[in-house]
């Protein structure tokens, strides 16, 4: 496939933040980046509660360059996921690409990206910043041991989650709802939805930031540590949490178990007096904490199945299937 066939409808989606002086260079460069692009785009950015003039310089813009780009001014700073989730919710395209709105991703990738996800048939291509230009402890370090551990937590080896730089299949981003900061974990949040092997990566171009200032800082790193344990827990329990609390209620009960039963020995084999032991406050609490965890487990599952009741959602995800009204009985 090359950009000369029909290509898909593409939304790009930008979040900015206090971007004002990035503005122009990044729509003029997504521009030029498209410019051989075959297929229908669009160009949707989000203003995230900007107060240095970004939004008001955005919507200057569209008057400048066309209809088709689309300017959403968020009412306060909600956070960069916020932000994505809205421009995936105004998305019209097929495909979605996202980038940063600093310059640091280069526009003229996507055309390239498009046709790699469409040729090796993926619901989303990850851009891999293997020529990092990145202050080396303060960004790659950090980086580099966050991946490594996140590709090591859930299964999914990417080399660089946090390039903003991503194409997705539509169809298949819009089944994910981003909370929180789940930004850093889209590929996670998307093997959820759909097959890990259907999630690859490629290299792309990074430069050095030339307007503005960076909005991250190593402060990030237990942010990103709390939501990989959220990322975790809803990948390989989200539809089964009783698995999970039943899990560790089981080990509590079966060690307080083994306490109790060692103490009952003592008590009546041995007829040692065992009332101000501490193993039997221990026991005891160990008990308990294994009853709490276990019904927890019980309420966690209703709750999940109400869920899934109440929005008649469910937890497989259909990527095709053949038409029903065309199907005959043999």
């Amino acid at each position: 496939m090359s950009l000369a066939a029909p290509l898909p409808s593409l939304s790009i989606v930008i979040p900015f933040y206090q971007e004002l002086d990035n503005v122009l260079p990044v729509l003029t460069r997504v521009h030029e980046g498209l410019a051989q692009y075959t297929g229908a785009w669009e160009l949707i950015c989000i203003d995230d509660g900007s107060c240095d003039g970004t939004g008001e310089r955005l919507r200057e813009q569209t008057a400048r360059f066309g209809a088709h780009v689309r300017v959403i001014q968020l009412r306060r700073n909600f956070g960069q996921t916020a932000a994505m989730q809205a421009g995936f919710d105004a998305a019209r395209g097929e495909l979605i690409a996202t980038l940063d709105g600093d310059l640091q991703n280069d526009p003229a990738d996507i055309p390239r990206l498009v046709i790699e996800l469409l040729t090796r048939d993926l619901d989303l291509l990850q851009g891999w910043r293997q020529q990092r230009q990145d202050a080396l402890f303060l960004r790659k370090i950090p980086s580099q041991i966050a991946n490594h551990l996140i590709a090591k937590i859930t299964g999914l080896a990417l080399h660089d989650y946090g390039c903003s730089l991503k194409i997705y299949r539509a169809e298949v981003i819009k089944e994910v709802r981003l909370l929180g900061e789940m930004h850093r974990f889209i590929p996670v949040w998307m093997a959820s939805v759909t097959a890990p092997q259907r999630i690859g990566e490629s290299v792309v171009t990074h430069q050095a930031r030339q307007f503005g200032s960076s909005k991250y800082g190593i402060s990030r790193t237990f942010r990103v540590l709390l939501d990989l344990l959220a990322a975790f827990f809803f990948l390989r329990f989200g539809s089964r949490p009783g698995h999970f609390f039943g899990m560790i209620g089981i080990i509590f009960g079966g060690v307080g178990a083994v306490m109790m039963s060692h103490l009952l020995i003592v008590k009546f084999v041995f007829g040692a007096d065992i009332g101000h032991r501490p193993l039997l406050f221990i026991a005891i609490l160990f008990l308990v904490a294994a009853v709490q965890f276990l019904t927890t487990g019980v309420l966690a599952e209703l709750l999940t199945r109400t869920f899934y009741a109440a929005g008649e959602r469910t937890h497989h995800r259909i990527r095709w299937q053949s038409d029903p009204i065309a199907a005959t009985w043999k």
